[in-house]
């Protein structure tokens, strides 16, 4: 179970039961610094998502809004705007290696099997677009074809990461889920050079068990290529790379994984503070402490723990 209610550092905590005792893993949040990596943004097109570019009228415009008095129905917002303008912002300047994220519309046109490219946008650029709808919308939501752009667009990059904004269900699941093992393959054969991708969710109307099967995919290797986030859950933008962690990385010289009592469930003082940690719990542990800096930062094992505010160091 990958857990909703996460605090800094961390980025992502998983907790798998294992009879009498729980697995749980944690990345601690980075933002990945590898050279030559090529970064990318795509935008759902499809129908369903006319009234989050703003475009039409809402719920309060029609009949209701002539018999109340109002002039001229209510034009909803564009929320797809602020989400593009700093994903890609923040793609361009920190991560992409020619500080220029690529940015498509997905999606688009008949049964949403098309793409339209915006282009390179630096993150100057990014923050004044404005990312209205697309010139055609699509009459489905085919994820495939914006996947396979990035992939072959970019396959010389030494390593690619790419964001797709939706709303809703994709209607070519089986189909991603075949390409994505087909990916990992090849770059588990180092075949392909490594690359992640990422589903962020807007709106109401998320099919989140869509992306937790692709966040979850049995690929057959040890390559992850899926992770997904919810964009009204996300603290920070650096939590899209909750799962792009360098596990040889160290975050300090010592620290200490407890639990509620006080016991050490880990002991990280001889070998310094990983990025990826990975630790065992009893089962029905509330949460855990990672003890480091002088800090006690208390992390919940599910999202309806009681847990106490962290101790942090002044």
């Amino acid at each position: 179970m990958q857990l909703k209610k996460i605090v800094e550092p961390f980025g992502e905590v998983n907790v798998y039961p294992n009879g009498e005792k729980v697995r749980v893993t944690a990345t601690i949040l980075m933002e990945p610094n590898r050279e030559g990596t090529q970064t990318g943004i795509a935008l759902d097109g499809s129908g369903s998502m006319s009234e989050l570019y703003g475009v039409g009228q809402s719920s309060s415009g029609g009949i209701f809004a002539t018999l109340f008095g109002s002039r001229k129905p209510a034009t909803p917002p564009n929320i797809i705007t602020p989400v593009a303008q700093r994903l890609c912002s923040y793609l361009a300047k920190k991560i992409d290696a020619d500080g220029g994220t690529t940015c498509i519309y997905w999606a688009t046109g008949p049964g949403g099997s098309r793409i339209e490219v915006v282009g390179d946008l630096t993150a100057e650029q990014a923050e004044r677009h404005i990312f209205g709808p697309p010139k055609d919308f699509g009459t489905g939501t085919q994820l495939l074809p914006a996947m396979r752009y990035f992939v072959e667009r970019f396959k010389d990059a030494p390593w690619g990461f790419y964001v797709f904004i939706t709303d809703g269900e994709l209607h070519d699941l089986d189909a991603v889920k075949q390409y994505t093992r087909q990916i990992a393959r090849e770059i588990a054969d180092k075949r392909r050079r490594p690359l992640k991708m990422v589903l962020v969710g807007v709106g109401p109307n998320v099919n989140e068990d869509q992306m937790e099967q692709l966040d979850d995919l049995d690929t057959g290797t040890d390559v992850d290529i899926w992770d997904h986030k919810i964009a009204s859950e996300m603290n920070q933008l650096a939590e899209v790379f909750a799962e792009v962690v360098d596990k040889n990385a160290r975050i300090a010289d010592r620290a200490r994984i407890l639990d509620p009592h006080g016991r050490v469930l880990k002991n990280y003082s001889d070998t310094g503070l990983p990025a990826f940690l990975e630790f065992e719990a009893p089962a029905g542990t509330e949460y855990f402490t990672l003890e480091v800096g002088g800090n006690r930062i208390h992390q919940g094992l599910s999202d309806t723990a009681h847990v106490p505010p962290s101790e942090i160091a002044r």
